[in-house]
């Protein structure tokens, strides 16, 4: 009988050996499990089965907060981009990027005005922005647009002193552009790519002046966002895949006491009622 219970005792341990753990083992006891550790468990279950690239509660939360819904993330950018200068060919001019994804990109002029709010909203939305920038409005505060570069939104020229290009010289015309160049490479470390005639004026002069100074493409638009409302080109007045926003740098004195946030928001809304997501201009160009 002893040899018998020896025996037993000899496979029960080498049986707790195998499994890993002991009766006394107190990581191998279950944790009781009260009612709000279960609703957790539930949440993170339900939060598992969202599909990649779902936004997770602080993106959603920081939308929120702008009274806005998270976009849907865009596609990856193309491997070969659908609008690049031909070595020694003349810069394009564009007024929408091809593509039949359900994107649009915002650009956003002049600089005048200088809202932190709006620096704030962009670093919670993470929505890229192209920022193309006159130098007559930025002067007094190059500092402002750091924190937007630093966030990865796009610095663009606009020219010195915005004037109507098709008004000046050659000579002038590249002097206001190239003079650009100059200042936005000085204050933000890179010369821009992009330049964006004022008012949407430009002649062949223009053309060739951009050229000389190191722009790789004029960029144009489709739409404008107003104070409260989208302004179109086409007369079906919607938007479509690739169209580039123009929107402004404006303060509650041009928006009828609206703030930048506040157009800036009913813009984003206006993109998403129509199905689309916000890409980076700067991967298409």
């Amino acid at each position: 009988m002893k040899k018998k219970i020896a025996l037993w005792a000899a496979l029960t341990a080498v049986a707790l050996l195998v499994t890993g753990c002991t009766a006394e083992d107190p990581a191998a006891a279950p944790t009781p499990t009260t009612s709000r550790d279960a609703g957790k468990a539930g949440e993170a279950g339900e939060a598992g089965q969202k599909a990649p690239g779902a936004p997770e509660g602080a993106v959603a939360a920081a939308y929120r907060k702008w009274g806005l819904k998270p976009f849907a993330a865009p596609p990856a950018p193309p491997a070969v981009k659908p609008v690049v200068r031909a070595a020694g060919g003349p810069v394009p001019v564009i007024s929408d990027i091809p593509t039949t994804e359900k994107i649009v990109f915002i650009t956003i002029d002049d600089g005048a005005e200088k809202d932190p709010e709006f620096v704030r909203m962009m670093k919670d939305l993470k929505v890229p922005v192209t920022m193309f920038l006159t130098d007559s409005a930025i002067r007094g505060d190059y500092g402002y647009f750091a924190p937007l570069a630093a966030q990865g939104h796009g610095v663009a020229n606009h020219t010195l002193t915005h004037p109507n290009l098709r008004t000046l010289s050659p000579e002038a015309q590249r002097r206001e552009i190239c003079g650009q160049q100059t200042k936005l490479a000085k204050e933000y470390g890179t010369a821009p790519r992009l330049f964006r005639p004022p008012y949407g004026n430009w002649n062949e002069d223009t053309r060739a002046a951009a050229g000389t100074c190191g722009v790789d493409a004029i960029v144009l638009w489709r739409e404008s966002m107003q104070i409260k409302n989208m302004q179109y080109q086409r007369g079906d007045r919607k938007l479509h895949p690739g169209d580039i926003i123009l929107a402004h740098f404006r303060g509650p004195s041009e928006l009828k006491g609206r703030t930048m946030t506040e157009m800036t928001a009913t813009m984003l809304r206006r993109i998403q009622e129509q199905g689309f997501t916000v890409a980076r201009l700067e991967d298409y160009v």
